[in-house]
């Protein structure tokens, strides 16, 4: 299979597909969550500004898709465009939708976790207002049965006043949880309006920050989901949690080496290479059974040979500005045939350009994760036309 690409003067030629099986079983040495994408429905109306009209089928069908895959999901977080497209009304209808599907799989709260924030109350202004959204979403994904992650809250980034707000309320959300959480510190890379979260634009002073607040509640803290894209800090971070805390490593540039390390995992780029993904965390499973250090080493070999290739794909989706990665994983979700069209909510579809498209696609390619290429040069060639590309 051949393709003219923008940008080169020969075509491309795809590799030969890879076939992933799924693994006999979830990852055993790490716990690991795919963040995953909504499925716009391509028959609504889901311009900029305007409710989300999701398609529920599709939108599970996904989710089953990473489940039969070993990974845990995170849902209604940022790859499912919450602050930047799933309005309130569909997020509470995908957190119940979600977890009704993995109960019928085993037990929700282990299959899916979901986010909790405020942006439901775009206008709150104190501290109370914040608190009680936070808790009226937190309720929510209770009484649905799944997990809870404490999404970082652009409204308490926009009235706290210092770490001291920030423990105030974190602290009353922990201090009235039924079961751990996860808590998310999400940078500003991937969202602006959360800069100086924890009380400081100071990084270290956050962590601080942060690490007194968990240490105050550990019992009901799970874990921390860190997206800040700096493998140094995480990993001083991750030795400093209270023991039994895990820290999910959020960093979709570096997550081969920081899982490796010892990190859990919480990623939007596992959306896209989840097979990939799967089979090198296999790999680490049998490299952590292994009885001798030749097999050892042999595993984690393939644990790296099977990462490698999908890193410059997710540095590509993830480029700046990064919050548009979305757009790169629903457009992967469209060529490998698991969805029918690309189209987006809020009609975020066209945040990224033809040419990132086009080398989006490369490397996918070269990652083994175009199952049918046959399929993905089809819709690419269609793409390229609509946008004047081909003739």
């Amino acid at each position: 299979m051949e393709i003219r690409l923008p940008g080169s003067a020969e075509p491309y030629r795809l590799r030969e597909p890879v076939t992933w099986a799924p693994p006999p079983a979830a990852p055993s040495s790490r716990v690991v969550y795919a963040a995953a994408h909504v499925v716009a429905n391509v028959h609504g109306e889901n311009g900029p500004g305007l409710p989300a009209d999701v398609d529920w089928d599709a939108t599970l069908r996904f989710r089953r898709h990473l489940w039969s895959y070993g990974l845990r999901v995170a849902d209604a977080m940022d790859t499912a465009q919450r602050n930047m497209g799933l309005d309130w009304a569909a997020t509470r209808e995908l957190i119940r939708r979600s977890a009704a599907e993995a109960g019928s799989l085993g037990d929700p709260a282990e299959l899916v976790a979901c986010g909790a924030g405020t942006d439901h109350v775009p206008d709150a202004g104190t501290l109370d207002e914040i608190v009680a959204a936070y808790t009226e979403q937190v309720e929510t994904v209770r009484t649905a049965g799944a997990g809870v992650i404490l999404m970082a809250s652009r409204q308490l980034a926009r009235v706290a006043r210092g770490p001291e707000d920030y423990h105030a309320v974190y602290g009353k959300l922990l201090g009235q949880a039924d079961r751990p959480v996860i808590l998310h510190w999400l940078g500003e890379m991937f969202d602006p309006q959360l800069a100086g979260y924890w009380g400081s634009r100071d990084v270290e002073a956050a962590t601080e920050s942060f690490l007194a607040l968990i240490r105050d509640h550990a019992p009901m803290v799970e874990g921390v989901k860190v997206s800040l894209l700096d493998e140094d800090h995480e990993v001083r971070l991750r030795a400093a949690l209270p023991e039994g805390v895990r820290l999910y490593t959020g960093d979709d540039f570096n997550y081969p080496s920081l899982i490796k390390s010892g990190s859990h995992a919480l990623l939007g780029i596992f959306d896209a290479i989840a097979p990939a993904a799967a089979a090198a965390l296999q790999a680490l499973d049998e490299a952590e059974w292994a009885g001798d250090e030749p097999t050892r080493a042999r595993h984690l070999t393939a644990y790296d040979e099977i990462f490698a290739p999908t890193v410059p794909l997710s540095r590509k989706i993830f480029e700046t500005p990064t919050y548009h990665y979305k757009t790169g994983i629903v457009f992967l979700a469209w060529l490998a045939g698991r969805q029918d069209g690309f189209v987006m909510v809020n009609g975020a579809q066209s945040a990224r350009s033809i040419t990132h498209l086009a080398e989006v696609f490369r490397l996918a390619d070269q990652a083994g994760l175009l199952p049918d290429p046959e399929l993905a040069v089809h819709r690419m060639k269609a793409l390229l036309t609509t946008c004047g590309v081909l003739p």
